[in-house]
């Protein structure tokens, strides 16, 4: 699966790092968990150095945290964690969609109603998984049009975790759909691209934060009613 020691270090650590964000964002590393270096290189087949680079790597991204004495665990997300990263994600998807609009191009335009037709196409609770993974290419694409690399890279290092890993930390978001959101996502959905697509900055920027707040307001009222 991995290459040998002797092949480009960077490349085994990323590749590394690959593995070990892939089991927490899927769940076979529970949150709290503890990764020993020892017996996460031991799965893995490689030695205990590209494993310790690559924990450093998902701590900078926040995935993981250094517990001093204890060692290194999966990050757990509390409520007030939730409402956070929801402001935070507000604040800077907004901006990146305020700028999108006056950058945006007729394929990206495209490939938005193609997604969201999509999505429309997998409200079932059984397609959740799929609703969520277009609903994520349907962020990233925005996001991008921005052109703006600082907001590309700090939303695709949230997105990593986010909101994948946030509600894979609560048993009453992990495999079911936010109660009341689906039709309202719709709508939010709907009223963006058209901002977006009129080269409205304003309402594009406006749209997408109510659309992130509204989100994690019911996501966080669930969450504490499901406790």
């Amino acid at each position: 699966m991995f290459p040998p020691e002797s092949a480009n270090h960077k490349q085994l650590r990323n590749l590394v790092a690959d593995q070990i964000r892939a089991a927490i964002l899927e769940g076979r590393f529970k949150p709290g968990a503890w990764l020993r270096q020892e017996k996460v290189a031991q799965e893995l087949g490689v030695s205990q150095m590209p494993v310790r680079e690559a924990l450093k790597e998902l701590a900078a991204e926040g995935l993981i945290e250094h517990v001093p004495y204890r060692g290194v665990r999966v990050i757990e997300f509390s409520y007030e964690d939730v409402a956070d990263l929801y402001d935070h994600r507000a604040f800077l998807e907004g901006r990146a969609a305020g700028v999108a609009a006056a950058n945006i191009t007729t394929g990206e335009i495209a490939e938005l109603k193609q997604l969201q037709q999509e999505m429309e196409q997998n409200l079932a609770p059984e397609k959740l998984a799929q609703y969520r993974d277009l609903n994520r290419r349907f962020h990233h694409i925005i996001f991008n049009a921005s052109r703006r690399e600082y907001l590309i890279r700090t939303l695709t290092q949230m997105w990593a975790a986010f909101p994948t890993m946030l509600t894979g930390n609560f048993a009453a978001t992990a495999a079911n759909p936010l109660p009341e959101r689906d039709n309202p996502d719709i709508y939010e959905h709907h009223a963006l691209i058209e901002a977006l697509e009129n080269h409205d900055t304003t309402e594009a920027e406006r749209a997408l934060k109510a659309h992130i707040l509204a989100t994690g307001q019911q996501l966080v009222a669930s969450l504490k009613g499901n406790k």
